[in-house]
């Protein structure tokens, strides 16, 4: 974590556990400690490559159902700034019959083998 990034580190450490200088304590503690910071602190969020908590999207996404049941289809929608681009390309799919279905499921049960 210190190599992904050392100052979101030390706030992270100095705000959740009054620790300002991880160096004065043994690399095993500083690891142990690491381990436990909350899941939207700063080195945490950067290790998941996250923009926000889960809280954060889901409550984004709740906003942007209830804008647009109230708004239409011109509200503006705020949760996509919080998912990555790479989630935001992927084309959703479907089948058009169950049996579509079933031979794909079939093929990909094939290919996994």
């Amino acid at each position: 974590m210190i190599r992904l990034d050392e100052d979101a580190l030390i706030c992270d450490f100095a705000e959740t556990y009054h620790i300002f200088d991880y160096r004065s304590i043994s690399a095993t503690m500083a690891a142990r400690l690491a381990v436990g910071l909350r899941e939207n602190s700063r080195i945490k969020l950067l290790a998941s490559d996250r923009k926000a908590s889960i809280d954060t999207v889901l409550l984004a996404g709740i906003m942007d159902r209830l804008s647009v049941l109230l708004g239409g289809e011109n509200a503006k929608l705020i949760a996509k700034n919080f998912v990555s681009l790479q989630q935001a390309e992927e084309e959703p799919y479907g089948y058009e019959t169950p049996e579509d279905f079933d031979s794909a499921w079939a093929e990909m049960v094939t290919n996994n083998e």
